[in-house]
């Protein structure tokens, strides 16, 4: 099963859905990154997985969306909320998009929001812990309510026998604002049948994520019949000590930032030449202009976006992520 990666960014909300109506293959996964949350009322509806968060692209685009299509796919059902497509090598491959919770605070929300993931995986005969491959978690006001989230996350993990003694789930924890106005959404990606995980962790560069009080992994590369992904989680300006590392340097941070994401995609057995999507998370949207032309190099050919969505961190100027693949 063949898949590529399209970021669109449009200047006005109109030609973005032109634009992102003319990719080609089957659309499993969208992500709208949007700059107000009016925008949500002209998102067309849709089954499958489509996520929405205020997170404005910093390009000068109103709007811009990443869609995650694939080709040659023996069958793809889409469900509100969730798009499953069955390869030819027999495995399923289940995208969740837009979970919410109408709970009281950021820690409850994300603990309804677990459960009821689980519930959805053990109704395809599958869980979290064996099958769940990556998280995105968006925390409205990050500042303030990113504590919650931890918290809901690491209790619910411990629960279903996520400890630092097993693994935990590749994730990027991020400002965004969900488009329903929730504190907490989780999009999810998960996998049915034949395949195996090797976590990832850059020693020489990067600590434990559990030392500082997380739960979630560097880095995860999945085999899956004659397809290799890897997904790297939100990533910053880090050493192996858990410290920030060039503080109020945006530039500095961003050159450590790619260093540490290239090292985790060396033990996965990829580069950047690799690379199918990098999103690009920035706190001070002055900032910009001061990165832009390092992603335009690094990026030269791949999908990326770059949009304000501060890291949960104050120190943290910056972070991104990055999906790769190799057949």
């Amino acid at each position: 099963m063949k898949e590529k990666h399209y970021i669109i960014k449009c200047k006005t909300f109109e030609k973005l859905h032109e634009l992102a109506g003319n990719v080609g293959g089957e659309a499993v996964f969208k992500k709208y990154f949007l700059s107000s949350h009016d925008q949500a009322e002209s998102i067309p509806a849709e089954d499958g997985a489509v996520s929405a968060v205020v997170q404005p692209p910093l390009d000068g685009s109103e709007a811009a969306v990443w869609i995650w299509t694939v080709e040659d796919a023996v069958s793809v059902l889409r469900k509100p909320g969730m798009t499953v497509v069955r390869d030819g090598d027999g495995c399923e491959h289940i995208w969740s998009a837009g979970l919410t919770s109408s709970a009281s605070g950021s820690e409850a929300q994300t603990a309804e929001i677990l459960e009821s993931y689980e519930n959805v995986l053990g109704g395809l005969g599958i869980s979290l812990p064996d099958n769940c491959i990556r998280t995105w978690f968006y925390v409205h006001d990050i500042d303030n309510n990113y504590s919650g989230m931890v918290k809901g996350r690491r209790e619910n993990f411990e629960r279903i026998g996520l400890t630092p003694a097993t693994h935990y789930i590749s994730s990027t924890g991020i400002c965004g604002s969900p488009a329903n106005g929730a504190l907490v959404q989780m999009d999810a990606y998960a996998v049915k049948g034949g395949f195996s995980q090797k976590y990832l962790y850059a020693p020489t560069h990067l600590n434990p994520t559990y030392e500082y009080g997380v739960t979630f992994e560097r880095g995860t590369r999945l085999d899956c019949g004659g397809n290799r992904r890897v997904f790297i989680s939100g990533t910053a300006s880090i050493n192996n000590r858990g410290e920030v590392v060039h503080v109020g340097d945006v530039v500095a941070q961003t050159r450590r930032m790619i260093e540490n994401v290239g090292v985790l995609l060396s033990e996965a057995g990829a580069s950047f030449a690799d690379v199918r999507e990098v999103s690009v998370y920035l706190r001070n949207a002055e900032d910009y202009l001061k990165v832009a032309g390092i992603f335009e190099e690094l990026c030269s050919n791949i999908p990326y976006v770059i949009v304000l969505a501060p890291v949960c961190r104050p120190e943290w100027l910056i972070e991104m992520e990055c999906i790769a693949a190799i057949r």
